[in-house]
């Protein structure tokens, strides 16, 4: 979704669209581990209005992704929504002021520069910061044994239950309690 920037004014516009976001598949195939596919196109409920030369933008996304388990490596599907708010600056350095060097206060900046604003990118980088950081298919996965592979949800290892660290050896002759 595209904005003209001069069709943005002071008082508030609401919009509904769907936002494709299939793009994020490309992202996360070059990597190694998939944990994250994304389905082709997500709700977008969006308010955004003018106040000086800064843009501001309220709303929330919605949509199920699917993931893969990190402790059981199950697929699954999630809801994933947010609410998310930023702010756009326009450009300094389109602006014909001296480009100075950046501040604390400048590195949450965004900024605009053409005649119209691209929702795309900001969108994709929402869903990206909404992503959990470790998907789960529950929070009481059990995940896989370490020595056999078995999916601890499913069935009991067939490991030795015995089979433990040599190097905590000095801590099972403790005495607790004297």
């Amino acid at each position: 979704m595209k904005i003209p920037v001069d069709d943005i004014t002071e008082s508030a516009r609401e919009i509904r669209f769907s936002e494709r976001i299939d793009g994020l598949n490309d992202l996360y195939k070059n990597n190694q581990f998939r944990d994250f596919s994304f389905p082709p196109l997500l709700e977008v409920d969006l308010v955004y209005y003018r106040s000086g030369q800064e843009i501001f933008f309220k709303g929330s996304f919605g949509g199920t992704l699917d993931g893969t388990c990190s402790r059981c490596l199950r697929s699954y599907s999630f809801p994933l929504s947010k609410e998310f708010d930023f702010v756009l600056s326009p450009d300094p350095s389109q602006s014909g002021h001296k480009i100075e060097e950046l501040t604390r206060e400048d590195l949450g900046l965004s900024y605009y520069s053409t005649e119209e604003i691209d929702l795309a990118p900001l969108i994709k980088e929402q869903v990206m910061l909404a992503l959990p950081t470790r998907p789960l298919c529950h929070e009481n996965c059990r995940g896989l044994c370490g020595s056999c592979g078995a999916d601890l949800n499913q069935e009991t290892c067939a490991c030795s239950s015995s089979a433990t660290d040599p190097r905590m050896a000095i801590f099972r002759t403790l005495k607790v309690g004297r």
